[in-house]
């Protein structure tokens, strides 16, 4: 059975590019089936990384996105030092 896949131009021409490369590196002339059937392989043999390739980029935190973090917190007015962190953590100072 066999099912037409639509692409661009760019991804079209890229197939090809590889179609031409498989047979000039192997000696082997291979169809295009072929390469997207192992390309298809290749990705879902390491699917995870492949499923992060879709995710979108995080640049992280906007400036108004750390200022509406930050005006939920407030300061105690009494500093904490390491030693009384520790202590609170582990139980008697460390020695």
């Amino acid at each position: 059975m066999s099912t037409s896949v639509k692409m661009d131009e760019q991804t079209k021409d890229r197939i090809e590019r590889l179609q031409a490369e498989i047979k000039l590196e192997t000696g082997r002339k291979v169809t295009q089936q072929e390469i997207l059937k192992q390309l298809v392989d290749t990705a879902y043999d390491s699917h995870s990384s492949f499923i992060d390739s879709f995710r979108e980029e995080w640049d992280g935190l906007s400036e108004d996105e750390i200022e509406q973090f930050l005006s939920g917190t407030v300061a105690s007015g009494n500093p904490v030092t390491e030693d009384e962190i520790d202590e609170a953590l582990y139980g008697s100072e460390l020695e």
